[in-house]
């Protein structure tokens, strides 16, 4: 049997984590996970202030601690004073992964011109890939996912095509996803065949 994926999802956001607002970015991005994967995957999940000590902590605890393979979080990537979430990953990054970050906003500019203003990244720390999303449901999904026609042949292409992958490359356990939703990309070489 193959390694369990383990994802760490962390939601950023002030208000959602004081309760004036219900969180959106964890439930959409287990719900995404549950249509999208094939191969066996467990969660840890974390809804925190906007606070750059509290954000380090969390990704540090996710990686080192809980062991996930992926983490993503979702909020805190604008040009807002309390937006830190960037800070926080590139401060617990061993390595930084600059294509995710210009691919989300290659995706999300085909939406709204404002995509300019996000600052997400991505990175690796030890075994894990940090990556961060948007906060709302529909652009984490288009930006998972990437851009259709309307025949349903993608456009262009989303980042979790990528992910699975990067995790092979830094040690994590091989990724199966529904082809209908996002098909990873492996070079013929790192194929397995399907279990």
């Amino acid at each position: 049997m193959s390694e369990l994926l383990r994802i760490g999802l962390v939601s950023i956001s002030d208000r959602a984590s004081s309760g004036v607002y219900e969180d959106k970015g964890i439930p959409a991005l287990q719900a995404w996970f549950g249509h999208a994967l094939t191969s066996p995957w467990e969660m840890e999940t974390r809804l925190i202030p906007d606070e750059q000590p509290l954000i380090e902590a969390a990704l540090i605890e996710l990686c080192d601690v809980a062991g996930c393979h992926l983490v993503l979080t979702t909020g805190g990537t604008g040009p807002a004073p309390r937006d830190v979430t960037p800070e926080a990953t590139l401060a617990v990054a061993d390595r930084v992964m600059p294509g995710f970050g210009e691919q989300m906003r290659q995706i999300s500019l085909a939406f709204v011109p404002t995509a300019i203003l996000s600052r997400q990244v991505g990175v690796i720390r030890g075994k894990s890939l940090i990556l961060n999303l948007p906060g709302q449901p529909k652009a984490i999904a288009e930006t998972l996912e990437g851009l259709k026609d309307t025949d349903g042949a993608h456009k262009v292409p989303g980042i979790f095509a990528a992910v699975p992958y990067c995790i092979d490359l830094i040690g994590g356990p091989y990724i199966e996803t529904d082809e209908a939703m996002v098909k990873a990309f492996r070079p013929k070489s790192a194929i397995r065949p399907k279990a």
